[in-house]
């Protein structure tokens, strides 16, 4: 490794660190009425600070970078597995398969005769849609995997997630013709949230993080070998098949653990692999954790700004991500055909 790209490489990681820690103390600090270092003091002195800081703004600021991590991790992974800088984590059918699971459950209270909110109806939101929504990204994923036979040939996996997140995206749509009433719970999900992430949640999701991300460590030099071709690969005796699927399995894994907890954020997980690689170009190893971090950084940024645009209203921290990572992209390919 040069002198150069290890001074890119730690100028990138503080740069996280420091921004990340700016990002924490805005979300502890971000209320009703936007965010306020001095409000934050008042708070904190007050008789709810306890239960507003350590119970409400604490854990959501927490759950909400280890959301990041997990689709940052999640579209590093996609990305070197089918050597595609354009794939995202939800390429497998695990998006349309987690909005099916919570739309079944919402449509089912609301057949039996009960009106369902996912701000009201906390138990169920917490436990039933949390549980749905990860088992239906389960589903699609092995739906994925049942079609593709097998995660032998990437293409072929490619093109049956595709095929899957139409079917299931299709029997959602069905299911809230049949029952109106889960189309409010439904457009929720897909817009995204951090409002309802509380330290169960990031219990879940940390250790999903540990152990996805140890996996892509440990798997990263496979990635870079198949950065040189499928041939390439082969020849440096990797048994190609079990480490695609261990792949696929981490992706799945941390991609259901995000979806399930905050619905849909979009581009997070698309665009936090090509800052890592714009800014600090790097084998495998380095790009998995950095993406992790990054993306971690960007949801934590998405959430302030989602608190404080329009106090004491929120904006969807899933729109305001697809309008963020949207226009980056766009202002890169810009970038691009200028120069």
């Amino acid at each position: 490794m040069s002198q150069p790209d290890r001074q890119r490489r730690r100028r990138l990681s503080i740069a996280l660190a420091l921004i990340t820690l700016v990002l924490a103390v805005a979300g502890l600090a971000a209320g009703s009425e936007g965010w306020s270092l001095m409000r934050l003091a008042q708070t904190w002195n007050g008789p709810d600070g306890t239960l507003i800081i350590g119970q409400i703004r604490a854990p959501r600021t927490v759950g909400a970078w280890l959301t990041g991590a997990l689709l940052g991790l999640a579209g590093a992974t996609a990305q070197g597995l089918f050597r595609n800088p354009l794939a995202d984590p939800y390429l497998l059918g695990s998006a349309s398969g987690a909005s099916l699971g919570v739309v079944l459950v919402l449509a089912a209270s609301a057949l039996a005769g009960h009106e369902i909110g996912l701000a009201t109806a906390d138990t169920l939101a917490r436990v039933g849609l949390v549980s749905a929504a990860f088992a239906g990204a389960m589903l699609g994923v092995l739906l994925t995997l049942t079609l593709a036979r097998g995660a032998q040939q990437t293409t072929r996996l490619l093109l049956a997630g595709v095929v899957v997140g139409v079917v299931l995206s299709a029997f959602s749509d069905l299911v809230t013709t049949a029952a109106p009433d889960a189309l409010r719970g439904r457009q929720a999900f897909l817009l995204g949230s951090t409002a309802f992430l509380g330290w169960t949640s990031c219990v879940a999701l940390a250790i999903g993080l540990a152990l996805t991300l140890p996996l892509g460590w440990r798997l990263a030099r496979a990635l870079d070998a198949l950065t040189l071709g499928m041939d390439s690969a082969r020849s440096l005796g990797l048994a190609l098949p079990h480490i695609r699927l261990a792949l696929v399995a981490a992706l799945a894994l941390a991609t259901g653990l995000a979806v399930s907890q905050a619905g849909l954020i979009a581009f997070v997980g698309l665009v936090a692999p090509h800052l890592v690689r714009r800014f600090a170009p790097a084998t495998h190893g380095f790009t998995l954790v950095a993406s992790a971090a990054t993306g971690g950084t960007l949801l934590l940024m998405a959430d302030v700004l989602a608190r404080s645009l329009i106090a004491p209203q929120e904006v969807p921290v899933g729109a305001l991500t697809a309008l963020l990572g949207g226009g980056y992209l766009i202002w890169l390919l810009h970038r691009r055909r200028a120069s």
